[in-house]
């Protein structure tokens, strides 16, 4: 679970005093004057600034992209996405991952690698009617009502932010004419938009910065490519913009685990401390040896052990500063390298790893973890799983029944299952009662 964290924040920026926000005095203070409270202790260093950021997820909004039309999901501790092929659990997982990268600079690359705007866009009607969904009246092209705009947002119980993008204004100037840009982007206070509680906004090429009671402009040339997290990170001017940004710079995703024959997880590899698995498992025998160090070693055996009765691990220090990997088993006479073990042994080694780390992150984002197990570690795993959301916030993927069902016997476990219908990914007997509140900047 994310730890309980209290921060003040002064009236500089909106006029009143904020609760469970970041805490910042006038511009004209020191950087030290930069305040937070954790745990009932008011501290001022920068670490605590960054715990402050682990803040968990309360909704993720998404609209035109792909298979998803319009979803608003609620989020908890431990969400468990289920379904059937083909449902949009992959659409999902990808739109979390494009806001993932407007605070790494790539939210337009990453777009471009899917094929650009035309392929991620929602490929049906603009809107889907009654008739529509109850065969009363053809699936067919209408005058779009609305600039076609792909937009992704998430909620937390302290900011929230929103991203809008679409196509440029043709020009015969240049040949990056299909190029997605970034036409709106907005962080307020509170998991629901409203004008008042909007805190940064940026509209074109335009940034501007709630002041007290006006409106500060911070750039008016912000380029089309850039995210405003690429242009914001003064924890003193803009804290909310520094903390949103650090928040989901320490998402992590794991999806693909080497395994194959050649995987470096297998080999002798140069290895210094490893607080966090690299995400193809390439530095696992370090991740471990740095689990075994200063992170919960017991918890590791046990979990090793309760996976696999009797068997043991050890890392190897060679000569040259590379480690690798041992894998003793009851009733064999030695001990089994990296290069011996079977894909499943080896990919739970990695879960291990990637699950038990010293540096938790406070969203972490599990795709098909079940992939290459045997049923009968699935209960080890989930136990892993459970284990971590003691410390992070995490989303799992899922076809495995087994696994589905050890996790939702969790009490914070939100299982998630999705749906196809008329084409469109949707949560079934989703109501307003059960449909997280979301409003867009731009509507």
């Amino acid at each position: 679970m994310t730890p309980i964290i209290s921060v003040g924040y002064s009236s500089e920026r909106q006029g009143k005093p904020r609760p469970n926000t970041a805490a910042v005095k006038p511009s004209n203070t020191s950087k030290a004057e930069t305040y937070f409270t954790l745990c009932g202790i008011t501290c001022y260093c920068e670490l605590c600034f960054l715990k402050a950021a682990a803040i968990m997820l309360t909704a993720l909004s998404i609209n035109n992209y792909r298979s998803i039309l319009d979803l608003k999901v609620p989020l908890g501790p431990l969400n468990v996405i289920t379904g059937e092929n083909g449902t949009g659990k992959s659409n999902l997982y990808k739109a979390l991952r494009l806001l993932a990268e407007t605070a790494q600079g790539g939210v337009v690359p990453a777009i471009a690698k899917e094929g650009g705007l035309d392929s991620t866009f929602w490929a049906g009607p603009e809107t889907l009617s009654r008739a529509m969904k109850q065969g009363e009246q053809a699936v067919e092209y209408t005058v779009r009502q609305r600039t076609k705009r792909m937009k992704l947002g998430f909620a937390t119980e302290q900011f929230s932010y929103a991203i809008s993008l679409g196509l440029p204004v043709p020009s015969s100037q240049t040949m990056f004419g299909q190029d997605p840009e970034i036409k709106r982007e907005c962080i307020w206070n509170g998991q629901v938009y409203r004008p008042s509680s909007s805190l940064i906004d940026r509209k074109g090429a335009m940034i501007k910065a709630r002041s007290g009671r006006q409106w500060q402009v911070i750039s008016q040339h912000i380029a089309s490519y850039h995210s405003l997290f690429d242009q914001m990170a003064d924890p003193v001017a803009t804290p909310e913009a520094f903390q949103l940004r650090e928040t989901i710079r320490g998402w992590r995703f794991y999806d693909h685990f080497r395994t194959d024959r050649d995987a470096p997880a297998r080999q002798a590899q140069l290895a210094t401390r490893t607080p966090v698995l690299h995400h193809d498992g390439r530095d696992l025998a370090a991740a471990l040896q740095t689990i075994i160090e200063i992170g919960d070693k017991e918890t590791l055996f046990k979990a090793i052990d309760y996976a696999f009765p009797g068997a043991s691990i050890r890392i190897i220090h060679h000569a040259d500063s590379r480690f690798s990997l041992e894998f003793s088993q009851q009733g064999l006479l030695r001990p089994l390298t990296g290069a011996e073990l079977s894909d499943g042994t080896l990919r739970f080694l990695l879960w291990v790893a990637a699950l038990l780390t010293p540096r938790p992150p406070s969203l972490m984002v599990l795709n098909e973890p079940e992939t290459s197990l045997h049923p009968d570690l699935l209960p080890a795993l989930a136990r892993l799983i459970l284990h971590a959301t003691k410390h992070s916030q995490l989303w799992v993927v899922s076809h495995s029944p087994r696994l589905i069902a050890a996790l939702e016997q969790h009490p914070d476990c939100n299982a998630i299952k999705l749906e196809k219908e008329m084409g469109q990914t949707v949560i079934p007997g989703q109501d307003i009662l059960t449909t997280p509140s979301w409003h867009w900047p731009d509507e």
